[in-house]
């Protein structure tokens, strides 16, 4: 079907995508009913306004409460002067601000040649990505967390290092997970960046520990340890490796086995991250790294693959187009809750894990553009003839033709030019939309990610 040419067709396309949408996001997926902010919200209010310990609360009729580091608390508190109702609303505010700016990042501003039209199909399409839906449902923080890293590599990618970490820093004082990207930034040889992160995720550390002694205290010798606090490992919402020896093992996976699939999956990291950080490509990196953290970390409930849409800018900037819209559509469908109940069997072993064999085969094959090898001596050589603008510029549309095609992509030599220039990126993420075959008919549970009794994490 050919896309419409006219502005009232377009319009009406976009309206149709609005109703398709409103009713499949209405009817189908399981609502979270703000459950995390829920969490967020009661605990500071139990901490800074009832003079209790902020590790003590737990939401009314559950076993969940407060699982992140104190500085989030303190980088929260300013909840506590609002109802539940005004901070679901500023939530949802931050959050469409932070997907913006991640967007933003990973498109290099190239949203803006598609005008209104491309816009409200593009947010249509994302409004069906599962881990986006659950993001905002939940009242969760990956989108803030997202976008302060995508600012990182933005800063790293364009040269302009000196505030380069902050963001990375600050995302790792709230969460644990970013402090992979400090490893990524050791592996680039950017030391003043991974100085600066550490040194900022140390400073919020340590000012929680001033704020807050007896729940740092707590958090760092007990909470951080106790992954019962978070929810079952064999959950079906944990698409991490752990999550999927635990529904091997169905429960507590040994812990020897687990730990020997984590150094696998961090030695092909760190092989992939280092050929994406020789090339300069720090978009690839950055995605390489949000899909390590995925796997790598004991849980991965199915929101905190926000992660993966710095994969899916990649395979979209190097012409893989129906790849990134399958792989797009599987993560709409919601279809691991197909084994909520039952994970055995090779089915089950198949189709609990879909989001993690998503993860790991982008880890495996995303494409990665491939260094020039005379990259540096082109440069010394131009900066010492220093020669004008109008005598250089050839020189420099013969070095974008080079050859070069992205490692295992099969990419044009015009997107991956293009894609050096441009540094984050420059395609608009797609989805495809697929309807989710289970969800509304889905029973409620006791598992803090399956129905109103969810946990934070």
């Amino acid at each position: 079907m050919r896309p419409p040419r006219t502005d009232r067709g377009r319009l009406l396309l976009v309206l149709a995508l609005a109703v398709a949408v409103t009713a499949f996001t209405a009817t189908v997926p399981l609502l979270r009913d703000w459950f995390d902010l829920r969490v967020y919200h009661g605990s500071v209010d139990h901490w800074l306004h009832r003079g209790g310990h902020l590790y003590d609360y737990q939401v009314p009729g559950t076993a969940y409460g407060f699982t992140y580091p104190p500085f989030a608390a303190v980088a929260m508190s300013p909840m506590v002067f609002v109802g539940l109702h005004t901070a679901i609303a500023l939530t949802l505010l931050l959050n469409l601000a932070a997907l913006a700016v991640a967007l933003h990042v990973l498109t290099d501003g190239a949203w803006r040649r598609y005008g209104w039209y491309g816009c409200a199909l593009g947010a249509g399409l994302l409004a069906l990505y599962e881990p986006l839906r659950d993001t905002f449902s939940f009242g969760q923080v990956n989108l803030l967390l997202l976008a302060l890293v995508l600012t990182d590599a933005r800063l790293l990618a364009t040269g302009r290092t000196r505030w380069a970490g902050v963001g990375i820093g600050l995302a790792a004082a709230i969460k644990l997970t970013p402090v992979i990207f400090v490893a990524l930034l050791l592996l680039g040889r950017r030391w003043r960046a991974a100085a600066t992160a550490t040194g900022v995720a140390v400073a919020a550390t340590a000012l929680a520990v001033v704020v807050a002694p007896g729940a740092s205290r707590f958090y760092w010798t007990h909470a951080l340890w106790d992954t019962s606090r978070i929810g079952r490992l064999d959950y079906v919402s944990n698409q991490s490796v752990q999550g999927v020896l635990a529904r091997l093992a169905q429960g507590e996976p040994s812990r020897a086995l687990w730990a020997l699939a984590v150094l696998g999956v961090l030695c092909v990291w760190v092989w992939r991250a280092r050929r994406a950080v020789a090339a300069g490509d720090w978009q690839a990196a950055f995605a390489l790294t949000g899909l390590t953290a995925c796997l790598v970390s004991p849980i991965t409930w199915v929101h905190h693959l926000v992660w993966l849409l710095p994969s899916f800018a990649v395979l979209l900037r190097t012409g893989h187009a129906r790849v990134a819209g399958a792989l797009y559509a599987v993560l709409c469908t919601s279809v691991v809750w197909l084994w909520f109940d039952d994970a055995s069997g090779i089915d089950g072993f198949l189709g609990a894990n879909a989001y993690t064999w998503i993860t790991l085969g982008l880890l495996l094959s995303l494409p990665v553009r491939q260094a020039y090898p005379d990259r540096r001596s082109l440069s010394r050589s131009a900066s010492a003839m220093a020669r004008p603008p109008a005598v250089a510029a050839p020189t420099i549309a013969a070095v974008s033709r080079q050859p070069g095609p992205a490692s295992g992509s099969g990419g044009s030599t015009a997107a991956t030019a293009a894609g050096t220039a441009s540094g984050p990126g420059s395609a608009v993420a797609r989805g495809a939309t697929v309807s989710e075959p289970t969800g509304a008919t889905r029973p409620a549970a006791s598992n803090p990610q399956s129905s109103s009794a969810r946990a934070s994490s």
